[in-house]
């Protein structure tokens, strides 16, 4: 339990905090300030001492007093006097602030912890994309170097869903033509996304 030196009290205080208590449940304001005027001292240094920050014990001091103001009622003489029951809502209220902040804490380093957990996921992501982006360029660059021929077919077919007589109707020229205009561009894609620049190609497209 948490000590607080308290003013000395005298006997008919006790009395004029209760007819606090009544003005608050009767709707004057200015009796909330006057119990506030009364009870801040010793209820800020309890907030401060459980909670150790000043904003936050003017925090919980504000709900108390909010709290009072709303349900005075909730005052019960046959417990203690108005002083050990504010008190005590003082306490309880700073020690729920201080779990509140842990909480609080604790989320944001999860949530700081499960961002550090996800970054080397998104690097490799962006890797992978710059990845395929770059695969993709090179493909584009050697199916640009083949013959007109070969790319109008390997492009229809690839790339336009086309069946190989498909691409024959297409483009006017035999089926047997297109099987090897396809056949001759594959190998020399190939051989130029493995070993580099395609070679010379006939102008019949055919090699």
């Amino acid at each position: 339990m948490v000590l607080v030196s308290r003013p000395l009290r005298r006997p008919e205080d006790g009395a004029a905090d209760r007819q606090l208590l009544a003005r608050i449940a009767a709707g004057d304001r200015t009796a909330v300030d006057d119990l506030y005027e009364r009870f801040r001292r010793p209820a800020f240094a309890l907030a401060r001492r459980v909670v150790a920050d000043d904003v936050l014990a003017e925090d919980v001091l504000q709900d108390v007093f909010l709290a009072v103001w709303r349900d005075p009622g909730a005052f019960d003489g046959s417990r203690g006097t108005v002083a050990s029951w504010l008190l005590a809502m003082v306490h309880h209220k700073a020690v729920d602030a201080v779990r509140r902040e842990e909480s609080h804490r604790r989320r944001q380093a999860r949530a700081e912890d499960e961002l550090a957990l996800a970054a080397p996921v998104a690097v490799s992501d962006v890797a992978d994309e710059a990845a395929d982006r770059v695969a993709a360029a090179t493909v584009r660059s050697a199916l640009q170097a083949l013959p007109d021929s070969q790319r109008e077919a390997l492009t229809l077919a690839y790339y336009g869903g086309y069946t190989q007589r498909e691409v024959a109707a297409l483009t006017g020229a035999p089926l047997g033509t297109v099987k090897t205009r396809m056949l001759a561009g594959m190998r020399r894609l190939k051989d130029a996304l493995g070993t580099g620049v395609p070679g010379e190609t006939p102008a019949d497209g055919t090699a």
